[in-house]
């Protein structure tokens, strides 16, 4: 079975852009110039041309010999040079199953967090540790009070890297012992992600100081360090830790309506190829501005069928409030996380913590 990539194009363009994409994905060599059989069977071959509403959508498939079952080849296939020509946008992705069956996905999954966090039916409750300028002592302080008032997952901040206020492995180590005496205190069974935002030689070493230090989850960055560092630390047995995936530089693939990648292979399908157990992503009506369909259509993909790769917890945040949870659960589920960060200290944060607990197990 082959690779099908499904691309939106602007009609007016297709017939200049479809020999383009299928022969720069492939051979980036004059087509005329290539032997025969690498003209048949190594570049793209083009199944469908559709026509609707002045785009055309343009189905073309690739060998999966192209790819060799490795991710970063994958990504070249799937984003490479394409992503230097205008107005084109990947839609959809069908995967020969040799190629999904190479990985090992998320380690955990819905299910697997589910019994993780002793959790059964409700929506995951996440929350970051903000903001940057507060000392270790702070932030453990504060993980301590969202402990109490019935947080599942407290993650670093993306932001929190090694500045001077709380350098990475004193803060690492100082919420880590602060929420495994929380939990024994409360009865309670948080987990605590930091934040890898680390240079890449760093990565592995930070990876298993967390695990070493007690840390029950990682935040890794795949727009900054790599989707392919993510899979590495994900699949590492001495590791063994659910990963949460954050957006951040990731919007580059889908801010253009015209160029990029669409929401759902960006934030879930890639995401759960390389790893991730949550996705984190912007909500509608939040800060950002993603829509509901485009929303839903991560949430969908967090769930799908993706060969044996197991279906994932879609994280929705950006801006969320308490108030929103039974409409945030109406449009997605119970099987999603739901993130909210600043709005909890807008006020006491003990009692909006609880307000939220209380909210999601209404629902």
């Amino acid at each position: 079975m082959a690779f099908e990539i499904t691309y939106e194009i602007e009609t007016s363009s297709k017939d200049l852009l479809i020999d383009a994409i299928r022969v720069e994905q492939t051979i980036e060599f004059p087509y005329k110039l290539a032997k025969p059989w690498i003209q048949n069977e190594v570049v793209g071959q083009v199944v469908s041309v559709t026509e609707k509403d002045n785009k055309s959508l343009v189905k073309i498939t690739y060998a999966s010999e192209v790819v060799g079952n490795e991710l970063p080849q994958f990504l070249n296939l799937l984003w490479g040079n394409v992503s230097l020509f205008n107005g084109v946008k990947v839609t959809d992705i069908k995967f020969p199953d040799s190629f999904l069956n190479s990985f090992s996905g998320p380690r955990f999954g819905i299910q697997g967090l589910r019994q993780l966090l002793n959790i059964d039916k409700r929506p995951i409750l996440m929350t970051a540790l903000k903001p940057m300028g507060e000392t270790s002592i702070d932030l453990a302080k504060m993980a301590t009070t969202l402990v109490e008032g019935g947080i599942d997952v407290i993650k670093d901040d993306h932001n929190l890297a090694n500045q001077v206020w709380a350098k990475w492995q004193e803060r690492v180590e100082t919420i880590s012992s602060a929420i495994e005496k929380a939990n024994n205190q409360f009865g309670t069974n948080a987990i605590y992600a930091p934040s890898l935002n680390r240079p890449n030689d760093q990565l592995l070493l930070s990876a298993k100081f967390a695990k070493e230090t007690g840390c029950k989850a990682l935040l890794i960055l795949p727009g900054i360090c790599g989707f392919d560092a993510m899979r590495s630390i994900a699949d590492n047995d001495e590791i063994a830790l659910p990963i949460l995936s954050h957006p951040a530089l990731l919007g580059s693939h889908v801010m253009n309506p015209n160029h990029g990648l669409s929401h759902a292979i960006t934030f879930a399908t890639l995401v759960r190829i390389a790893g991730g157990d949550f996705t984190i992503f912007p909500n509608q009506g939040g800060r950002f501005s993603f829509s509901l369909n485009e929303c839903k259509s991560i949430v969908e993909a967090s769930l799908s069928k993706l060969g044996n790769i197991k279906p994932i917890s879609a994280a929705l945040a950006g801006g969320m409030t308490v108030e929103r949870t039974q409409e945030i659960v109406n449009n997605f589920g119970k099987d999603i996380t739901i993130l909210i960060g600043g709005a909890l200290h807008d006020g006491d944060l003990l009692e909006n913590t609880r307000r939220l607990r209380k909210a999601v197990e209404s629902v």
